[in-house]
């Protein structure tokens, strides 16, 4: 895996970076007058909406143009807002990516990704029992209940459910005694804290302090929340690397808006890192551009996926 060097990372902002006199006679706010967020479902709605209210302020101030936050109940949501052309711009997993570009592949554009704290682009799945349940390892889980996040999610679903059924040599319906979906990554590990299900499985970026869970993922934004203590549950299980999700655009907007949300979005960890941080669910080094190819291994995956259904 490509670990990109911070000093790689600036020059690549500033290439990248329109200067606000470029976007003072662009004439393309008569056809977006307001530039529309989605927001992926999969924990509280006013969390998700504070914590990006400084994303929306941020990118007023540099696009010239209203920007209003669009929270979805699920990740089908988001994706069916962009498809439909009612939302501009939205962060995905890298799944979402790949069930939209499936659908349609020219509907929209990846500009960029997450790079972790240790330099590298990608995360992993996890699953989690509680640390008192006497399940400790995959073994255990045999005839127990699992609970997915969300079906369109990369490691709520796609490739834990890959990974899973390669490692146990069939169907996981032959395994598990039940698998059902929690309705978000935050919603699944609720229902594992109230006995609902025996595990489930979530995204974590796998370094930094596990007792904090980790540095960036849905462990550590509960944890950073007060919903969650590292020491109620355990791990007993950890995928392959998984690509960081993208953020995209609508490709049919105009070029000159592509051009200033990726400048002031790749400027944003330096301009401000308390609202960087908000948006990223934990800490990371920052954001690096990306394009179509870095998510080629994740849509055969979802190809395959729904072509076995």
């Amino acid at each position: 895996m490509m670990k990109p060097t911070i000093a790689a990372l600036a020059l690549g902002a500033t290439a990248l970076t329109s200067t606000a006199a470029l976007a003072q006679d662009a004439d393309w706010r008569e056809d977006v007058p307001v530039f529309r967020i989605g927001l992926l479902g999969g924990e509280n709605e006013a969390d998700r909406l504070r914590d990006h209210a400084c994303q929306e302020a941020y990118l007023e101030e540099r696009l010239g143009v209203d920007v209003e936050l669009f929270p979805a109940s699920d990740y089908a949501g988001v994706m069916q807002g962009l498809l439909a052309g009612q939302l501009e711009f939205a962060g995905l997993g890298s799944s979402g990516y790949a069930g939209i570009y499936l659908q349609d592949p020219e509907a929209v554009e990846p500009l960029y990704t997450v790079m972790q704290s240790d330099g590298s682009l990608g995360y992993y799945s996890v699953m989690y029992t509680l640390a008192d349940s006497g399940i400790e390892t995959l073994e255990d889980m045999e005839g127990r209940t699992l609970a997915f996040a969300d079906p369109n999610s990369t490691s709520g679903y796609l490739v834990p459910s890959f990974e899973l059924a390669e490692q146990l040599g069939g169907p996981l319906e032959g395994y598990f005694g039940e698998t059902g979906f929690g309705g978000g990554h935050e919603q699944a590990v609720v229902a594992v804290l109230n006995g609902q299900y025996d595990a489930g499985v979530t995204w974590t970026s796998g370094v930094g302090d596990i007792n904090q869970g980790y540095s960036r993922g849905n462990l550590r934004s509960m944890v950073d929340r007060g919903m969650l203590d590292m020491s109620d549950i355990q791990i007993i299980w950890q995928s392959n690397l998984i690509t960081n999700g993208p953020r995209v655009i609508r490709s049919d907007l105009p070029q000159e808006l592509k051009d200033l949300v990726m400048g002031a979005m790749m400027q944003l960890q330096t301009e401000d890192r308390a609202c960087f941080d908000a948006i990223n669910d934990g800490e990371s080094m920052g954001y690096w551009p990306i394009n179509h190819e870095f998510y080629e291994p994740i849509i055969n995956m979802r190809r395959a996926a729904e072509g076995a259904r």
